[in-house]
């Protein structure tokens, strides 16, 4: 059986300005045509138009209903839930920053700011951004694939009622992410150490033992200039690559930011931000380098 439009619009209760403007933009299949040109329906259309009113009314967008024909109806319908949930997602953050900002007595320029980044700024945004951090500051292949390895570790979920300080926490870690000269500077300070050519598991294990030796050493009491630190203090210098002149300067030009980075991270899971352990290893592994300047060069790093 064929319809008019008219017809059409009486049976879905549709309005044939909305039938017409459905089958111009291709979200309804094209109909046939009568010998003098007038537009005729089938109960197939009839269908369609009432799944399009239907997919409409949730919110689904023009583009994802055009694409059914592709698709399928579950499909599009998955499409749509995920939009949901991403929906849902950033109206809680809003409320949130909502609910904090009522709890104070006077608010400021800041919590407009919170409001008005985190109505643009989401977890898919977080990670596009965390993408482009990679590889902006990988210089060689190998840094890379260290901080893809990474990747999970460095970009937290903001809980669906974050707090205030988890908010503070998230916008501070896209203020970094965002940050040209953070991202230069990470890019500058590492590119002679991914430049050379190493095994990453053996320099990993020699790391993390040269760490826990320096932990060792300090909750011993080890004051960092004792003589019996020298032996451990000549393997860091294999280790990393360098004469001691060299790996100082490389401590003195360390950006503070890359261990506040660790501390938001924390922060916007909720936990307590607690130093680094192997910063903290490497703070006194640096103390420890400077009050020792008889030390001589040392070759570079080898691979084991």
């Amino acid at each position: 059986m064929d319809y008019s439009i008219g017809k059409l619009a009486e049976l879905t209760g549709l309005t044939v300005k909305t039938i017409r403007f459905y089958s111009d933009e291709g979200v309804l299949p094209a109909p046939g045509r009568t010998p003098a040109g007038y537009r005729r329906y089938t109960d197939e259309h009839r269908v369609h138009l009432e799944l399009i009113h239907t997919l409409r009314e949730m919110g689904v967008d023009l583009a994802t209903i055009r694409s059914l024909d592709r698709r399928g109806l579950k499909d599009v319908l998955a499409l749509h839930l995920r939009a949901v949930e991403t929906q849902l997602t950033a109206l809680q953050r809003t409320r949130a920053v909502l609910r904090a900002t009522l709890a104070k007595d006077d608010p400021d320029d800041d919590d407009l700011r919170r409001l008005h980044t985190l109505g643009r700024l989401g977890a898919t945004e977080m990670g596009m951004l965390l993408d482009a951090f990679i590889d902006d500051v990988s210089g060689a292949p190998a840094q890379r694939e260290w901080l893809l390895g990474m990747r999970a570790c460095m970009a937290p979920e903001l809980p669906e009622d974050p707090t205030a300080a988890q908010l503070d926490a998230w916008l501070e870690l896209l203020d970094l992410l965002s940050d040209d000269g953070f991202r230069r500077g990470l890019r500058e300070a590492s590119a002679d150490f991914w430049a050379r050519p190493y095994d990453p598991e053996a320099w990993q294990r020699e790391n993390t033992a040269v760490a826990q030796e320096a932990l060792r050493a300090m909750e011993a009491g080890t004051p960092p200039g004792a003589p019996e630190v020298v032996p451990l203090l000549e393997r860091v210098l294999v280790h990393m690559g360098g004469d001691r002149d060299a790996i100082l300067r490389a401590f003195d030009e360390h950006d503070p930011r890359a261990a506040r980075y660790w501390e938001l991270v924390a922060i916007v899971r909720g936990l307590e931000p607690e130093p680094w352990p192997m910063a903290v290893a490497y703070d006194w592994i640096h103390r420890a380098l400077r009050a020792h300047p008889e030390l001589s060069p040392r070759a570079a790093r080898t691979s084991g």
